[in-house]
């Protein structure tokens, strides 16, 4: 059969699919995607949650929203950066480093387009040891085959941050592993590794695997470097990982860290920002429930805590329509 005999059934094809779809609808349908972390992470379930809810009234505002698992922070932000990605999390301090172009982002310079949405769950960085080590403290594990954390992860650029004010080196670990996060766990029960750095929402898949299946401790973050830390950076604060939330673990552990936020880039259009941010706050109830970690969020907190960059005219809208913002 030749392709032209084809082509009537195409041009009728195409006319009916010409009256399902009307004209508002093609031109309105409009595709974001939200760059997360590895997909056993918070950010991976926060970013599905977010996308549910905005996918929920596709119909009306013509957004359809996908998540991407990406590796981490820094990631996300670099991508935005250069157009590949419109909304992206990343950690409290990874926003505040690239709003003034310091640690990670002191080559690029401060990134001016950067845009707050707002803040999610609070990230305590974690540490996990084997239980063979019985390690109280994080200075247990110098010397030991350690995981700081991928390059381009938020947890790898506090890592180094910890590691500056303690002083420590690279060199200060028989192994410093740059796993990934979905990789640090399996690692650890196969005894590749005695311990990782971790900065995630609890409760994490990631740190229930590992907890459950090789009996993995909760070590605390404490002592005079962390203390330094908090009293010079205004995006860490005190964090505890409540005894009894993983299996073998009745103690929990004392830490430090920081917030997971929402940012995208001054480019992305109001309107889009706006649908997203209502689609999340109008369903508030509903998007608590779709994450352990997401439970205990309070609004008020989330539109102010953990954000050094502007907020995006798109959310700041929909803030000042609540009377959540002046």
């Amino acid at each position: 059969m030749h392709l032209k005999s084809f082509a009537p059934l195409l041009g009728a094809v195409a006319t009916a699919a010409a009256l399902f779809a009307s004209p508002a609808a093609h031109a309105q349908q409009k595709f974001i995607t939200i760059g997360t972390g590895g997909v056993t992470g918070v950010y991976y379930a926060a970013g599905g949650a977010i996308c549910r809810l905005v996918n929920k009234d596709r119909a009306k505002h013509g957004i359809r929203c996908s998540v991407e698992s990406t590796g981490g922070s820094v990631f996300n932000v670099n991508t935005i950066k250069a157009g590949e990605l419109d909304l992206g999390f990343a950690q409290s301090d990874v926003q505040y480093n690239a709003a003034k172009g310091q640690g990670q982002f002191k080559d690029g310079g401060a990134y001016g387009d950067l845009r707050a949405v707002f803040s999610v769950h609070p990230e305590p960085f974690t540490v996990l040891a084997r239980k063979e080590l019985n390690a109280k403290s994080l200075n247990d594990l110098k010397g030991k085959r350690f995981n700081i954390g991928n390059p381009g992860s938020g947890t790898r650029a506090s890592m180094e941050e910890l590691m500056a004010a303690m002083g420590w080196k690279m060199s200060d670990f028989s192994l410093a592993a740059e796993l990934k996060a979905d990789e640090h766990g399996p690692a650890l029960c196969d005894a590749k590794i005695d311990g990782f750095y971790y900065g995630v929402g609890h409760p994490s898949a990631n740190i229930q695997d590992p907890t459950t299946s090789c009996g993995a401790k909760l070590v605390s973050i404490t002592g005079p470097a962390v203390d330094k830390l908090l009293a010079e950076k205004p995006y860490y604060a005190k964090a505890t990982i409540p005894g009894g939330l993983y299996p073998n673990n009745p103690e929990g552990a004392t830490t430090y860290g920081v917030l997971a936020t929402v940012v995208a880039s001054s480019k992305a259009p109001a309107d889009t920002v706006y649908q997203v941010v209502k689609a999340v706050f109008d369903n508030f109830d509903e998007f608590k429930k779709l994450h352990p970690a997401l439970a205990h969020l309070n609004p008020q907190n989330m539109v102010k805590d953990g954000l050094s960059a502007p907020l995006h005219e798109g959310a700041a809208r929909y803030y000042r329509e609540k009377g959540w913002i002046k």
